[in-house]
């Protein structure tokens, strides 16, 4: 019989692993929350962009991030099916099982693209570029340049897992590293130098999406645990049905933000269009720009919280496959504390130096208004950023076990059913401020679920397998 790879998972000591998988992982998510933002950061700092183009990016951002959840739907879908299938010694149905998510994401980047530039104005439209005549300008030539980059983009995110279930969570992180330096480099050339504004920003990016996808292209010919040959690349529906559900929660937490994005920024269009400030012309853009800005940083925050559940992913997966419920249970423990330790580092920052935060994205050229609104939306939307960081964590860890359905169902709750219902709902009472207030209430109300869910993984975990309990006699 074959000896079994990555054998270390299962003697390895669990706080070692973390450090070793997740960190990596962090930085590899950080990195890519950070395009968007970097761009953002030189934008508002253009004077001859300023708020307008920051409002743009941020009608622009959940197009992104729709091609962000389909890259992760398939690569975090495969990266724990393969780590199973590694756990069990089955490494034909892993090399088949990469070389499906490889074509699939080919295709599937190929056809967002194509439906993108087919309905650019009236995607534009619907997430509020349309505040006024500048801001809709803006975005219409972010928008563009972004689009072609959106295949590169995709690769390089749904690789990332994988080359992570490969025993190289280095080498996934340095891959997305390396086009985020890219992005920074060319950024302020093209922006304050080249003065090509929007399309500068954009171009910059879509250049280090290059590099990331190239340098991912590179591991896939040299992988270790899995080889992968030319029929591997052969689509397997068996294989997509095995491992898409497990990448299901991934995708809808990245999707789900989408929709609630939607909501916001609709919501934010129409009563601020009711405020007083903010329904004058030269202030429209405003609170479309900040929360955007507020948003950023929450996605900063859960790319932490993420990459410490999703870097557990192939530690979990394997020690799930090879019977050893034990660590499973430890890595949870560790997780958690973890997690809730990431939000309450988040919910100080937000809550102290808000006016710091805000300074980063341009303050300094805009009105009081800007900055006055803009303390109030970090304080408030950001309010309970440590059952934010706990509910991720928790649905993810759940992921790894291979219980696709309980963490995809928890996922909706919290992102569509509270966060887009409390988004459309709560303005209706509150008016702009019940924008703020429909986050913090959702996590609240969400964090009773998790709290229930934490408590029978608990019980679950508890029950050993019968190599478990050989160890635990011996």
């Amino acid at each position: 019989m074959e000896a079994k790879t990555n054998t270390f998972l299962e003697t390895e000591k669990i706080g070692t692993l973390m450090k070793k998988y997740a960190v990596p992982c962090i930085i590899s998510l950080l990195v890519a929350a950070l395009y968007n933002i970097v761009d953002q950061i030189f934008i508002a700092n253009a004077t001859y962009l300023g708020s307008y183009g920051n409002a743009a990016n941020t009608v622009v951002y959940p197009l992104t991030v729709v091609a962000l959840a389909c890259a992760v739907m398939i690569g975090d879908g495969c990266c724990a099916f393969v780590s199973i299938c590694l756990g069990a010694n089955q490494k034909e149905r892993a090399h088949k099982s990469v070389g499906t998510a490889v074509t699939l994401c080919i295709i599937v980047s190929l056809v967002l693209t194509a439906v993108y530039f087919i309905f650019r104005h009236p995607i534009l439209v619907m997430f509020g570029g349309e505040v006024n005549q500048e801001t809709y300008a803006c975005a219409k030539e972010y928008f563009t340049f972004i689009t072609m980059g959106i295949p590169f983009y995709m690769f390089g995110q749904a690789m990332n897992p994988i080359i992570r279930s490969d025993g190289s969570p280095k080498f996934a992180m340095a891959a997305t590293v390396s086009g985020a330096v890219i992005n920074i480099i060319l950024d302020p050339i093209f922006i304050f130098v080249c003065h090509w504004g929007m399309m500068g920003a954009a171009v910059a990016t879509v250049m280090g999406q290059i590099l990331t996808a190239g340098l991912s292209i590179w591991y896939l010919c040299h992988m270790k645990s899995v080889k992968l040959e030319k029929k591997s690349f052969v689509m397997s529906g068996k294989l997509m049905k095995k491992f898409l559900p497990l990448g299901m929660c991934s995708f809808l937490s990245q999707i789900s933000l989408v929709a609630a994005m939607l909501a916001i920024q609709n919501m934010t269009l129409k009563y601020g269009g009711l405020d007083p400030i903010f329904g004058q012309e030269q202030y429209a853009q405003i609170p479309m720009a900040v929360l955007g800005i507020v948003m950023k940083f929450f996605q900063i925050v859960i790319s932490i919280s993420v990459g410490l559940a999703a870097g557990c992913i192939p530690i979990v997966g394997y020690n799930i496959g090879a019977g050893r419920k034990d660590r499973a249970l430890n890595l949870f423990t560790r997780l958690l504390i973890a997690e809730a330790a990431v939000g309450a580092a988040a919910l100080v920052i937000v809550q102290v130096f808000p006016r710091q935060l805000i300074g980063i994205f341009g303050a300094a050229n805009e009105s009081a208004y800007y900055t006055e609104f803009a303390v109030k939306c970090f304080r408030v939307y950001l309010c309970m950023m440590i059952l934010a960081t706990v509910n991720k964590g928790t649905f993810i860890y759940l992921q790894s076990l291979g219980k696709a359905l309980a963490s995809t169902l928890l996922s909706l709750v919290r992102e569509v059913v509270f966060g887009v219902g409390f988004a459309l709902i709560l303005p209706r009472f509150l008016g702009l401020d019940g924008v703020l207030y429909s986050m913090p209430v959702s996590d609240v109300l969400t964090f009773i679920f998790s709290a229930v869910v934490i408590v029978y993984t608990y019980k679950t975990l508890k029950n050993p397998t019968p190599k478990q309990a050989e160890l635990q006699e011996g």
